[in-house]
């Protein structure tokens, strides 16, 4: 899956989450995460495949769907 920066930070926001709280729950160090949004794009997230993935999933078993084609964004599962 691929997911962007804008996603990452939505996912944030909705599961009201700091950076750090992303870093603990993904196992992926808080310079890792605040590096990685620091690239505000539209476009996918960098580094490598394995932090993408940890990430990823943590927003994953955390609640978050994202949705990707036309519309890229984030929802919680269960909501809307």
């Amino acid at each position: 899956m691929t997911i962007s920066v804008r996603q990452v930070k939505a996912a944030r926001a909705l599961l009201g989450w700091s950076q750090a709280d992303l870093a603990k729950a993904s196992a992926v160090s808080y310079p890792t995460i605040a590096r990685l949004e620091s690239d505000d794009g539209a476009g996918p997230i960098g580094g490598r495949q394995d932090t993408v993935d940890k990430i990823t999933k943590a927003l994953q078993d955390a609640g978050v769907e994202f949705t990707n084609g036309g519309q890229p964004g984030v929802r919680l599962r269960g909501v809307g």
